[in-house]
């Protein structure tokens, strides 16, 4: 849609009614595994059912055996980063070929407070051998992408359906993009980007770019899938071998007013997702205007204001084998409120409808706590990790629909 454009559909948080949903099982937390300092990822094994791996922002990945932390570490890279506020050790992806390859992917920002993504392989003892560390050669010729300012360092990846690996990256910092760098063709700030690591140990880049990549030339680098980012804090792919669409789905951290939720299908590389110029679905009056890199901007599905909470945590499509009433659902939360919701997609259009707040019955503060992630174990079944109490949080699905309060616009659910 184009810039300023009102004609979307999108489930407006200010605007809504509500109702209470007919008494019927409800979802329930467990705590699932505790004693972790502020975890910040949750990955499955792709070797092993009863195994996940913990991020921890300070420098640590922990295992997670049957729901017991095990004093072992997995990888520790605490002396080579800068940590605190939204710098860390900030994602973990294992590669599709890894019962072979063994190899993985962190991020991470460095002593100097630039992103580095990392790539390290697991030895014969299961545990990372820091001594294969390859950092990751950008077009700049760097092994680094410059952070200008301390936050908004985005720090997610993660591998799509297609086998290539995606990369959250935020605007670089301060407020309101003060450098339009979302909107700028020559770096990597503000952008998703995919790239092919499926590559010789002796690429000494460690990457090659995947065909379809959108951009390249004065248009853009060649490692970018998508503009127009802020601070993407958790984006997922819908599941195809459990039954989804294959969509990415990106919780795009807003400025002073609105948090957003993108919706890409499968295959749609090129688009911008409009900040700095948008901030959800409305202009950024903050900012002098500037033209964005391109037209037209793609709206948010979902967008919520400052009076349900301050922060998006992106989450996941439930592909589990709970209630199916509850599959296709997008869950994910607010960091700041620590509150957690779900919406229906219709994947034919990308629109959303029938948002349902779970806050309450997940047990609130006391369970929830600063929602820093969403987590998916070999079964389906969705996690959420409490950053404040050091928790990983296990929801557990009812055999009744969808309960909770729902929410919709006047005159019916978007379709």
């Amino acid at each position: 849609m184009k810039q300023g454009s009102r004609a979307h559909a999108i489930l407006v948080a200010v605007s809504l009614i509500s109702w209470a949903a007919p008494v019927a099982a409800q979802l329930r937390a467990q705590v699932y595994a505790s004693g972790l300092t502020a975890p910040v990822g949750f990955v499955q094994s792709p070797t092993d059912p009863a195994v996940q791996y913990v991020v921890e922002q300070g420098g640590r990945i922990r295992i997670v055996r049957s729901g017991v932390l095990q004093a072992a570490i997995f990888l520790d890279v605490s002396t080579v980063i800068t940590s605190g506020g939204e710098r860390g050790l900030l994602g973990l992806a294992f590669a599709p070929d890894y019962p072979t390859s063994r190899r993985f992917f962190v991020n991470f920002t460095d002593l100097n407070g630039n992103t580095v993504v990392a790539r390290f392989t697991a030895g014969s003892s299961g545990f990372a051998e820091p001594a294969s560390r390859l950092d990751l050669q950008w077009s700049s010729g760097l092994r680094y992408i410059v952070q200008p300012f301390a936050n908004h360092n985005g720090g997610h990846l993660a591998f799509g359906p297609d086998g290539f690996l995606y990369i959250g990256m935020g605007d670089g910092g301060s407020a309101n993009d003060p450098n339009h760098l979302a909107q700028t063709p020559s770096t990597l700030l503000g952008k998703m980007l995919r790239i092919d690591v499926n590559v010789s140990s002796g690429d000494s880049k460690g990457y090659r770019i995947p065909p379809g990549n959108p951009f390249s030339g004065p248009s853009g680098l060649p490692e970018i899938w998508s503009f127009g980012l802020r601070n993407p804090w958790q984006f997922s792919f819908d599941d195809p071998a459990r039954g989804g669409t294959g969509a990415l789905v990106i919780g795009d951290v807003g400025q002073g007013a609105w948090e957003e939720i993108d919706y890409e299908p499968p295959n749609t590389p090129g688009r911008n997702y409009g900040w700095r110029n948008r901030e959800g679905a409305h202009d950024n009056l903050a900012v002098t205007p500037l033209p964005p890199a391109y037209l037209p901007l793609t709206e948010p599905i979902f967008e919520y204001d400052h009076t349900w909470g301050q922060s998006i945590t992106g989450g996941s499509v439930y592909r589990g084998a709970g209630d199916p009433s509850y599959r296709g659902r997008y869950f994910f939360a607010d960091f700041v409120q620590g509150r957690v919701w779900s919406i229906a997609i219709n994947p034919a259009t990308g629109g959303a409808s029938s948002v349902v707040e779970h806050t309450a019955e997940l047990g609130g503060g006391p369970v929830l706590g600063n929602i820093s992630s969403f987590g998916v174990d070999a079964t389906g079944a969705l996690y959420v990790l409490n950053y404040s109490l050091g928790t990983v949080v296990k929801i557990i699905m009812p055999p009744g629909p969808p309960t909770g309060v729902r929410f919709v616009k006047p005159g019916g659910d978007i379709q």
